[in-house]
């Protein structure tokens, strides 16, 4: 006895175009995954100009690499790395690292544990490279969970952490400020202190991890007037979708999202950051690393 082929049934018009449907959403679906999922790893230099009319002549051309929010953990780690890399590719003068080394724990855990991932973060950020050195102000999540060691693990591994003071920076016998605030919604800063050293007359820049906290700076008579804020703290909003923008913006990162502001007399830029939180991911909003050119304006 001979066995026949069996004829497969024939599908209906409906059943084909429902499994056409049903395979172009299940494909359309795990391209968005790796679309969000792979936006999170894919680093942008933002290289940017700033003009400042207090400039001295000698230091035009001075470069300054930002990066921000790292939150280090298994996940941010290869990028915390990347971006490193191509940090030292830049050669800048100096590097600014405004905040947020850790992640303050939402549901469950311990903070102060939380805090003690700030060690293998400052070993990674120890291979930064740059000719006057790294400096950094702690972040809401640092300062939630265990923030002197966390100072005292990136001072450890060679950089500067400026916590409401500040530092000459000298190049070709010119001189700047980089003072540094420590954390504003934890209403641990104190800018009078932090500027205390400064003449009125000198080139001012701030690090201050709060966006938005620059009109206050503006609009305060301290000592001495800041030229220019550096700060991160929104991840740019992280998920954004077209027509909509960001789901979720911190508070003191609503008004000033990402990029380059004039706010009064002073200049702003908000970093998007190098790290994510919560969703490991981002959609329309890369990682950063911000390139600065500093220029006498004329």
């Amino acid at each position: 006895m001979v066995d026949l082929p069996l004829t497969p049934p024939r599908l209906t018009r409906r059943q084909l175009l429902f499994g056409a449907a049903a395979a172009t959403a299940a494909g359309g679906l795990a391209l968005a995954t790796d679309a969000v999922t792979l936006g999170a790893h894919h680093l942008v230099v933002e290289r940017v100009e700033v003009r400042l009319p207090r400039l001295p002549e000698r230091l035009d051309g001075f470069s300054i690499v930002q990066l921000s929010d790292f939150h280090y953990g298994g996940f941010n780690e290869p990028i915390i790395r990347s971006a490193v890399s191509r940090t030292n590719e830049l050669a800048p003068d100096v590097v600014v690292l405004t905040g947020d080394f850790v992640s303050h724990p939402y549901i469950g855990g311990k903070a102060r544990q939380a805090g003690r991932n700030a060690e293998p973060c400052a070993v990674l950020l120890s291979g930064l490279r740059a000719r006057l050195g790294a400096f950094a102000v702690l972040g809401n999540h640092d300062a939630t969970t265990d923030p002197d060691f966390i100072s005292e693990a990136l001072s450890g591994h060679g950089i500067h952490v400026l916590r409401n003071s500040s530092v000459a920076l000298e190049r070709d016998g010119a001189r700047l400020w980089l003072a540094g605030l420590d954390d504003v919604l934890e209403r641990d800063h104190d800018p009078d202190r932090a500027l205390s050293k400064i003449a009125r007359g000198e080139t001012t820049l701030l690090l201050v991890h709060e966006p938005d906290y620059a009109d206050e700076v503006a609009r305060q008579h301290f000592r001495t007037p800041v030229d220019f804020q550096m700060s991160g703290h929104s991840h740019g909003g992280q998920i954004r979708f077209p027509l909509v923008g960001p789901l979720y913006l911190p508070p003191l990162a609503e008004k000033y999202v990402e990029g380059l502001r004039q706010i009064g007399p002073m200049k702003l830029y908000t970093n998007r950051g190098v790290g994510t939180i919560g969703l490991p991911a981002r959609l329309n909003c890369p990682p950063e690393i911000t390139l600065f050119t500093l220029r006498r304006a004329v």
